[in-house]
């Protein structure tokens, strides 16, 4: 199986890239390298093409592939370049959508929790949707774009995944885009006290990124197409993280409180209901926050 990855160079696609690569599969990666490292290719296979997903002129020289998992865009929520937020994150993706369309290929993509806004409870795929910034609207664009030729039931086979709060390997080129789980670890594994925002108590739904790209690749074998949420079903907090680095790290650093200053375009709580997720593909995340944090640890930072 050929699959083409755009954003392969990524902190998930580079995840992906490798179950897939560990399934067998032949990758093609398709990135600028604008938001990745070459740094997450070292120890993989793929061939890569370097190219803006946005250039029309590409699509009429990639290589024949059986499927394609979209990974690529600009996830860095505090940009304040709308035009370029949109331009890659939405055109550039309903470009990948052409091709697939037009190959009758199977896409497979990433949306994104931020679709949703600010929730006070559990995410459900058929709740109204009210991203608060125009990260979340691109992603929103996108997924409107898509549930049109869903409706239709119109071949080839769709599934949008709406990633929520993902961390793990891979990450490490993102810089403040990288996960709180990085940060406050680089925080604490130089002796200083892990900063967060008043009082820690805000809940986010964490997932591994060993479960998310597992679960990616497994999407491309979908009987069906769907838009469905990714996460664990279970919101934990900041100060949840703080702990499990403590525990991991045989440290006793407490945290450092300090002023939110993103306001209202700030998610507070996020919490996946993942009851379609395992309906469609039969599948669930498999690491619990502890168990991620342990394995990320011990077997990639320290």
């Amino acid at each position: 199986m050929r699959v083409l990855v755009t954003g392969g160079a990524g902190f998930i696609g580079s995840n992906v890239v490798k179950i897939l690569e560990d399934n067998g599969a032949k990758v093609i990666i398709l990135d600028n390298f604008s938001h990745s490292s070459y740094k997450n290719l070292m120890d993989l296979q793929a061939e890569a093409i370097v190219s803006d997903i946005t250039d029309e002129s590409i699509y009429k020289k990639l290589p024949k592939v059986d499927a394609v998992i979209h990974e690529a865009a600009i996830t860095d929520t505090t940009l304040a370049d709308d035009t370029k937020m949109m331009t890659v994150n939405y055109e550039g993706s309903k470009k990948i959508l052409n091709f697939c369309l037009a190959k009758n290929i199977p896409l497979v993509y990433a949306s994104s929790a931020g679709v949703y806004g600010e929730t006070k409870s559990i995410a459900r795929e058929d709740q109204k949707l009210i991203p608060h910034n125009t990260y979340g609207y691109s992603k929103y664009l996108f997924d409107c774009q898509v549930n049109k030729i869903i409706i239709k039931k119109a071949l080839p086979r769709i599934v949008g995944l709406r990633y929520f709060n993902v961390y793990g390997p891979r990450e490490y080129h993102k810089g403040s885009a990288a996960s709180m789980t990085y940060q406050l670890y680089l925080q604490m594994i130089a002796g200083k006290r892990p900063r967060v925002f008043k009082y820690g108590e805000q809940k986010r739904d964490f997932i591994y990124v060993k479960d998310v790209a597992r679960i990616t690749v497994a999407a491309l074998k979908s009987k069906k197409s769907a838009i469905l949420n990714l996460g664990t079903g279970i919101p934990r907090s900041f100060n949840d993280i703080i702990s499990s680095l403590n525990q991991v790290l045989k440290t006793k650093l407490e945290p450092d409180y300090f002023d939110n200053p993103y306001g209202d375009k700030y998610q507070n709580f996020t919490q996946a209901d993942t009851t379609l997720l395992n309906k469609v593909l039969k599948t669930k995340a498999e690491f619990s926050l502890e168990e991620g944090i342990k394995d990320y640890v011990d077997n990639y930072l320290e």
